[in-house]
């Protein structure tokens, strides 16, 4: 049902939003003003970081790999600049905590705590990686007896110092767990948006069957009234009996998704119900419906397509309801109704499977998280890609809109590392998107700085397809 035209566009949006405000994790500047006792902890305090980004090198498994190694916050050591002049340092002076590191290593490796930690990494388990480092610091590092005889004969040696140095280290660790720059809140907003679509999708398969029932509402009160008229004590209820509202109504997959997530249009926005039932009882088409003799399932089912094609998704007061609830949902919509039809047919040809499934297969389902997380991996490679072109054609980077980059970084991402996607398929789709999300020249504009990136790429050979 979701299809990757969708995701695309989701992986966009979410991504927009979240660089936007993306919180970058760093690490302690040298301190202000700074006294021997602040000298003394902040030189300790870069040690202490060499000690864990070598204590993560020194756990090795079979096959060669190190998997504290390549966790985020031991990346992000291996990407600082300070850190890596220090570590580049101590390969021609000793490390004064050498010794430590390797035996810190042997004991994290034989504990249970990383045995655990490894079993929750490779199940992929949300915020494995939370408090790793932390911990590590705290039961293995700073506890060592090693490492505070060694603390204990440096220059300058002040207990002050190391509570400093170790407040330091607290202060690194909380702005780490509180940045987002590894993409966890990303990826669980594009979550987020993609249940919110498969919500839209229920929604819209069950407007005709609330819409039916809103009405039938209605004609049991026009037959209480005082002074009922001929047409209230015996009204047309081709409307109520509609043979795709039953189906819907009796539909089991449609029924538990309901009842699970408490989905009622009439409960939820009785006043847009109301204005959106006069809108089809005034339509010519429900005129037409209702003065037709013949009924069948294939004329039940074409007039709601109708009905929702030229009335329901062109209603104001529908759509700005859609927009309050989210701010996705109006971008959903056109890709949403599309598969609400297609599912009414199904419903009206007695289709036991008529619900489509979420995603069309596991590839699928991977495939915005997977993509989303390529560009947030790669994004100042992709962008040097962008700037090399800008460069040879001397076109301006300051004028470059935000989302024409990222549009171009995303589409970078897909042709790279998703080898099965024809090149033309992803060039063109995002090319659409530029159309539909920057400004009115983006789509020519994307197309020619994206030529140029691909071309470059191909020559450097990096680019096969």
């Amino acid at each position: 049902m979701i299809n990757r035209v969708l995701i695309r566009i989701k992986a966009i949006q979410i991504l927009y939003s979240y660089l936007l405000v993306e919180k970058k994790f760093s690490f302690e500047g040298h301190p202000t003003m700074p006294t021997k006792e602040k000298r003394f902890a902040y030189a300790l305090y870069l040690d202490m970081l060499v000690l864990l980004n070598n204590v993560a090198h020194s756990i090795r498994r079979r096959g060669g790999d190190e998997p504290l190694a390549d966790t985020r916050f031991i990346k992000r050591l291996g990407g600082d600049d300070q850190i890596k002049s220090l570590i580049a340092k101590y390969r021609t002076v000793d490390f004064p905590f050498a010794a430590a590191a390797e035996r810190i290593a042997e004991n994290i490796k034989n504990s249970s705590y990383y045995k655990n930690w490894i079993k929750k990494a490779e199940a992929g388990e949300p915020g494995a990686e939370q408090s790793l480092w932390k911990d590590i610091f705290n039961l293995f590092v700073i506890n060592d007896k090693g490492v505070n005889d060694i603390i204990s004969r440096r220059e300058n040696f002040t207990m002050k110092g190391v509570e400093r140095m170790e407040g330091m280290m607290e202060t690194t660790f909380s702005n780490f767990l509180a940045s987002q720059d590894d993409g966890t809140d990303a990826v669980k907003a594009f979550t987020r948006s993609i249940d919110m679509a498969r919500q839209l999708y229920f929604l819209l398969l069950i407007l005709p069957m609330e819409l039916a029932d809103l009405r039938e509402r209605q004609i049991e009160e026009n037959r209480e009234k005082f002074l009922a008229t001929a047409e209230d004590l015996n009204p047309n209820l081709k409307f109520v009996d509609n043979s795709l509202v039953e189906a819907i109504r009796h539909n089991e997959v449609i029924s538990a998704f309901v009842e699970k997530n408490k989905l009622s249009w009439i409960q939820s926005e009785p006043i847009m119900m109301n204005s959106l039932l006069k809108a089809v009882m005034e339509s010519e088409i429900y005129r037409e419906y209702m003065e037709n003799p013949i009924s069948s399932p294939e004329i039940d089912m074409e007039f709601w397509k109708n009905i929702f094609r030229k009335v329901i998704l062109e209603n104001p007061d529908f759509l700005e309801t859609l927009e309050d609830k989210s701010v996705f949902w109006n971008d959903d919509l056109d890709i949403m109704s599309t598969f609400a039809i297609k599912t009414f047919r199904r419903l009206s040809e007695g289709d036991r499977n008529a619900v489509l499934d979420k995603f069309k297969d596991e590839e699928d389902a991977r495939f915005g998280y997977d993509l989303i997380k390529e560009v947030l991996r790669n994004k100042d490679l992709y962008r040097g890609y962008i700037d090399d072109a800008l460069i040879e054609h001397r076109w301006d980077s300051d004028r470059l809109a935000f989302m024409d980059v990222l549009v171009i970084e995303t589409a970078l991402a897909e042709i790279l590392n998703f080898p099965k996607i024809p090149l033309q398929v992803s060039v063109n789709e995002y090319i659409e998107i530029a159309k539909s999300y920057s400004s009115s020249k983006s789509g020519a504009f994307v197309n020619g700085l994206l030529a140029s990136v691909l071309k470059n790429l191909k020559e450097q050979g990096k680019l096969l397809k």
